[in-house]
C-alpha cells in the first residue's frame, strides 16, 4: 500500500478528495462534525503534502501545510471558527502551489503514465477546493459576497461554496450559489478562466500525447 501511494501518489489524492466531496456534507453543521471536520481537513493536507513532496517539492509543500494543519487542530480542539479565514488562506496557497507543480509534473515530458492521468483529475479537484478556500477568506473578509435562492443573507457553507467552485471551474455554471460583490465576482471569472485554461492547455495536451503513442506503440 505504501510503496503504491509512492508509486502512485495522484490517485490517492483523487481518491481522498472526491471521498471528502461525499463526507463533508455528513460533518458541516454539527457539533461533533466541527471537529472531524478540520481533522479530516489535516488529512487531506497530509495527502497534498505527499503528492508535492513525490513531484520533488518537499519545503515549500511543509512550510504552507505544517501552519494550516496546526491552525486546523486548534480549531478542532477548540471549535473556535474565528480561526478559518487563517488556515483557509494557508490551505488556498498550498492547493493552488500543489496544483501548479502537479501541472509541471504532467508537462515535463512527452510520455504519459497512469499516475499521470491520475494526476488530471487530481488538479483539477485541486484547483477547485483552492477556490474554495479563496471564496471562504472572501466571505470572511467580505461577508455577503455570495448568495443562494435559499437562505439568502446567510453566510455561504464551506460545502456551498466548493459546489460553486466545482461548477465555475467546469463552465456548467448552474447558478445556485452566486458572487454579488464585486471582488468576489472578479474571483469567480478568474476561476472560470482557470477552467478554460486547464482543459485547453493540460488536458489536451495529455489526451493528445496518449493518441500519438498509441499509435507509435
Amino acid at each position: 500500500m505504501l510503496a503504491w501511494a509512492r508509486r502512485e501518489p495522484s490517485a490517492i489524492l483523487l481518491a481522498a478528495q472526491l471521498a471528502a466531496v461525499l463526507l463533508y456534507p455528513f460533518m458541516e453543521g454539527r457539533e461533533a462534525g466541527r471537529a472531524l471536520f478540520s481533522l479530516f481537513g489535516v488529512a487531506i493536507l497530509a495527502l497534498v503534502v505527499l503528492a508535492v513532496r513525490s513531484m520533488g517539492f518537499t519545503v515549500v509543500g511543509l512550510v504552507l501545510g505544517i501552519p494550516a494543519a496546526i491552525l486546523l487542530l486548534i480549531q478542532a480542539a477548540t471549535r473556535d471558527a474565528a480561526l478559518l479565514p487563517y488556515s483557509s488562506a494557508l490551505e488556498a496557497v498550498l492547493y493552488f502551489y500543489a496544483a501548479g507543480t502537479l501541472i509541471r509534473y504532467m508537462l515535463a515530458d512527452h510520455s504519459v503514465t497512469r499516475d499521470e492521468l491520475f494526476a488530471v483529475g487530481a488538479t483539477f479537484t485541486l484547483v477547485a477546493w483552492a477556490f474554495a478556500y479563496a471564496y471562504t477568506v472572501t466571505q470572511a473578509i467580505d461577508p455577503g459576497s455570495f448568495t443562494a435562492a435559499e437562505n439568502p443573507e446567510q453566510a455561504r457553507t464551506w460545502m456551498e461554496l466548493l459546489f460553486l467552485s466545482f461548477t465555475t471551474l467546469s463552465s456548467t455554471g448552474l447558478g445556485d450559489v452566486i458572487p454579488i460583490q464585486p471582488f468576489a465576482r472578479g474571483l469567480v471569472m478568474i476561476e472560470q478562466v482557470a477552467g478554460l485554461a486547464y482543459v485547453a492547455i493540460v488536458v489536451s495536451r495529455l489526451v493528445g500525447l496518449t493518441v500519438i503513442n498509441r499509435s507509435q506503440s
